[in-house]
């Protein structure tokens, strides 16, 4: 699932330069592997404007953390 939304969604809205709203309402646990699969590509291809262009809205704790974890993973790796 994550991969069809990035691939569907995501990174043609950040090809375009559109904004994204990825919304987390309902949702209390996704897995770092869920995660990484959505957007470290779109960071990856986009650099920091993918980071500009996305919002996350109804981020509890949990998947918040896990954004933070992989968007420093894949900024990391960029800067290597």
């Amino acid at each position: 699932m994550a991969a069809r939304l990035r691939r569907e969604e995501i990174l043609p809205a950040l090809a375009a330069g559109e904004e994204i709203e990825i919304d987390f309402d309902g949702i209390s646990l996704a897995t770092q592997s869920f995660i990484h699969a959505l957007i470290s590509e779109a960071i990856r291809v986009h650099g920091e404007q993918a980071l500009d262009l996305m919002t996350f809205k109804n981020c509890g704790i949990a998947p918040k953390g896990i954004i933070e974890t992989v968007v420093q993973y894949v900024m990391e790796t960029l800067e290597s």
